[in-house]
């Protein structure tokens, strides 16, 4: 069972486009906060806060090596939004299933 709390602030995490892009970016391999900064027209703290909702939100994980932070994709903290869309994709493929029977059975008739 998902802990809806950890999938509320995932996907809070990724409702917002600027999150949605560092996440994109980091996709790719890891990058330092200030590389994630440099294609976005906002200051370095506004990417910063960004970058700590991703990380609370388990999407992200960060690492300070002396003054240089860097950030990787958290594999788990996606997998949550994973797990959760596969179980309404689930849930709803059964029910469209049944559907599909009945009208089925309707048309025999």
């Amino acid at each position: 069972m998902l802990d809806h709390g950890v999938v509320d602030r995932v996907f809070h995490a990724l409702a917002d486009p600027t999150r949605r892009a560092l996440v994109e970016r980091l996709a790719r391999g890891p990058a330092s906060v200030t590389e994630l900064a440099a294609p976005l027209a906002m200051s370095l703290a506004a990417v910063v806060q960004h970058v700590q909702v991703l990380e609370r939100s388990g999407v992200i994980r960060t690492e300070k090596v002396g003054r240089v932070r860097s950030c990787r994709i958290e594999a788990a903290g996606l997998g949550v939004a994973e797990r959760w869309l596969s179980e309404r994709r689930a849930l709803w493929e059964r029910r469209l299933d049944r559907l599909g029977a009945v009208l089925d059975e309707s048309d025999r008739e």
